[in-house]
C-alpha cells in the first residue's frame, strides 16, 4: 500500500529531472537533418530588381551564408547588425524573405541596411519547408561544395558569431 503512494512522488521526479536537464540545453542549437548534406533544391525570385533571386546552383564554388528573415521578425532586427558583421567581413551573405510581402521586406532593409548579395522571396514558405525552417530567424552555414555545415535557429549575437560562426568560416575557407 505504500508502495501505490510513491509512485506518483517516483513519476513527478523522473519527470522533474527530465526537465532540468531541457533547460540547460540552448535553444539555439537545434539538429537540423539537413546538416553536412547538400542544401535543399530551390529556385527564388528576386525580391529586389537590383539584385538576383537565390537558388540552390549559386550556394557553390564558396563558404556562404543563407539567413532567413522577415519584416515582421523582432530578433530579425537585433540580429541584423550580425549579420551585417558577417558581410563586412567579406563573407557572401545571402537573405531569404520569408512569409513577408516584398513592400515590406524592402522597408526593413532600407531602414536597417541591406547587406545581403543576393535575396530570395519566398512569399508562400516552400523553400523554407525544404531547408527546414520552422522558426525565423534561422542562419546556415554553407561550405564550398553547397553543403550544410551549421544551422543557428534564433538570432545570432555578438558572442555566438565571435566563438562560433566566425571561427567555423574561417576553418572552411581554408579548407
Amino acid at each position: 500500500m505504500r508502495l501505490l503512494y510513491m509512485l506518483p512522488v517516483g513519476v513527478f521526479v523522473i519527470l522533474a529531472a527530465i526537465l532540468a536537464l531541457g533547460l540547460e540545453r540552448d535553444p539555439g542549437n537545434v539538429p537540423s537533418a539537413l546538416l553536412d548534406k547538400p542544401v535543399p533544391d530551390f529556385r527564388l525570385p528576386a525580391l529586389k530588381d537590383d539584385k538576383p533571386g537565390l537558388t540552390t546552383a549559386d550556394l557553390k564554388g564558396k563558404v556562404q551564408v543563407v539567413n532567413f528573415f522577415a519584416s515582421w521578425c523582432v530578433p530579425c532586427r537585433a540580429e541584423h547588425p550580425q549579420i551585417t558583421s558577417l558581410a563586412e567581413m567579406g563573407v557572401a551573405v545571402h537573405g531569404v524573405a520569408y512569409k513577408d510581402q516584398p513592400h515590406a521586406s524592402k522597408q526593413f532593409l532600407q531602414q536597417l541596411g541591406d547587406p545581403y548579395t543576393q535575396i530570395g522571396l519566398d512569399i508562400k514558405g516552400r523553400a523554407g519547408i525544404e531547408w527546414g525552417v520552422y522558426g525565423i530567424p534561422e542562419t546556415y552555414v554553407i561550405d564550398r561544395n553547397g553543403v550544410i555545415r551549421y544551422k543557428q535557429v534564433g538570432p545570432i549575437d555578438k558572442q555566438r558569431l565571435a566563438q562560433e560562426i566566425a571561427p567555423l568560416i574561417q576553418r572552411l575557407q581554408q579548407q
